[in-house]
């Protein structure tokens, strides 16, 4: 028998921001390493940076990647783009504009850090497997 592990509320705010992050949260996710520097320096341009770093960053604190209806805390935008030294947080806009681009740049975080998508096999059933013998 089926069960439902998520209340509609949690099922609708999963993926998405609810509201202004606070200092220890944008500490603890939002910070960059020299790792993440290095990485996000590898794309040319200040939006595709700035949207790189919040990729990544949305993935740590979310467990999701950006999507389209996805809005970003102007904290988060400011905490990141302060790292970067990005004065324009505007930029987002055209990133996200980009339909190519993230794809791209969620593949090669997932690449870099191991990030695996379980909707896809043999994840699904790994993550299906795990869940089910943690529950006898």
């Amino acid at each position: 028998m089926p069960r439902e592990f998520l209340t509609d509320t949690q099922r609708r705010q999963y993926g998405r921001f609810e509201g202004e992050l606070d200092e220890t949260q944008l500490t603890r996710y939002f910070h960059l390493d020299d790792t993440d520097r290095a990485l996000t320096n590898n794309c040319r341009g200040y939006a595709n940076q700035l949207g790189f770093a919040l990729q990544l960053t949305t993935a740590r604190f979310l467990g999701t990647f950006l999507s389209e209806s996805t809005q970003v805390p102007r904290s988060v935008l400011q905490f990141v783009a302060i790292q970067l030294g990005i004065t324009n947080v505007d930029s987002l806009g055209s990133y996200m504009n980009r339909k190519a681009t993230r794809p791209a740049h969620r593949a090669e975080i997932q690449r870099h850090y191991g990030y695996r998508d379980f909707n896809t096999p043999p994840w699904r059933f790994r993550l299906s497997r795990f869940l089910y013998s943690g529950s006898l």
